[in-house]
């Protein structure tokens, strides 16, 4: 399976964000989407999730009975900063996210196998979501897109303001899920995206651009990107 992305432009005003972007991205490979801030990463993930309209261009997926349009199950969208209804507790959350989507979930399992997964606390799991911390609520976020199984998750620096615990645990659990689709990280910051994904793509004058690191040790790695994303800056 390919996420194809084809002629893709969006603009705000007359600043041109994103401009006639081709790229495919091939499944069971986390892509490090690295790109100076400002540079259009939340942009293109809310044009692919369906939150922005392009100005242009499309996206698809090219799989063995060949291309189909993508549709919302397609694609989960974890937020840099958690959005989960603080009024329900993690249990109610969970509850309510199997319910809405029942006969959809592949493989449904008893509510506290999930928050064993997750690693989260039983004393955690009847607590209000709004007393759970950054890092807690983010675990509730991917959470959820673990169970729906999306062909496409995108990750909008969700391990920035984490500790370094729960960092390294969700980093182990990205790479566990890497085999079912097709996973998309957006970071600023290069050597988290060298750790943990498998592909660098930068962001740059609003085209998608793979970088080739077979033939480059980690020091010279760094200068290209770098020298890259420089050159956006002085543009």
């Amino acid at each position: 399976m390919k996420f194809v992305i084809g002629h893709l432009s969006k603009s705000f005003d007359k600043k041109a964000v994103l401009k006639d972007i081709d790229f495919s991205f091939e499944e069971g490979k986390i892509y490090g989407l690295l790109g100076r801030n400002g540079a259009g990463k939340t942009t293109l993930f809310n044009c692919l999730n369906g939150d922005l309209r392009p100005d242009g261009g499309r996206f698809w997926f090219e799989e063995e009975a060949g291309p189909r349009n993508a549709v919302p199950e397609d694609i989960g969208y974890v937020l840099s900063t958690p959005t989960v209804p603080e009024f329900m507790t993690g249990r109610e959350f969970l509850k309510f996210f199997m319910d809405i989507h029942e006969g959809r979930i592949r493989d449904p399992r008893p509510l506290d196998e999930y928050f064993d997964y997750m690693s989260i606390d039983a004393e955690d799991r009847d607590k209000l979501l709004k007393d759970y911390s950054h890092g807690m609520k983010n675990k509730m976020q991917m959470l959820i897109n673990i169970i729906a199984k999306p062909n496409l998750l995108l990750l909008d620096e969700p391990l920035t303001s984490l500790d370094v615990v729960v960092a390294e645990e969700m980093k182990g659990l990205l790479r566990s899920l890497k085999g079912e689709r097709i996973t998309i990280f957006s970071t600023h910051i290069m050597d988290l995206a060298l750790d943990l994904c498998d592909e660098i793509v930068l962001l740059n004058h609003g085209v998608l651009e793979i970088v080739d690191k077979s033939d480059l040790d980690g020091k010279e790695f760094k200068e290209r990107i770098l020298a890259a994303l420089r050159e956006e800056s002085h543009a």
